[in-house]
């Protein structure tokens, strides 16, 4: 079942692995805040929709390559953020439950 709160979110993070069920951009984002950037950028990268440009951009930008990030926020429709990663993150979870 998805989660319903950034909360139950966070609540999963003790597991060995994302919920099957869950969306393949859940699960990526499950995957960064466990600190497996690799995992989660392996997943974002394969979906192609807004929402997968978006978590994409926040990888990049995450992982300091401003440039790279700036070309998928711009393909997400989303300007470069003000503020921290992990408020990011969290809006990134919440615009998926």
């Amino acid at each position: 079942m998805k989660p319903k709160t950034f909360e139950e979110f966070e609540s999963t993070l003790d597991q060995h692995e994302p919920p099957k069920e869950w969306p393949r951009a859940l699960q990526s984002l499950w995957f960064d805040a466990r600190g497996d950037w690799e995992s989660s950028h392996d997943i974002a990268q394969d979906i192609h929709s807004p929402m997968g440009s978006w978590i994409h951009a926040y990888l990049h930008r995450k992982e300091g390559d401003k440039w790279n990030a700036g070309y998928w926020y711009g393909r997400a429709d989303k300007p470069f953020p003000e503020y921290s990663l992990e408020e990011e993150l969290k809006v990134l979870v919440e615009a998926n439950l």
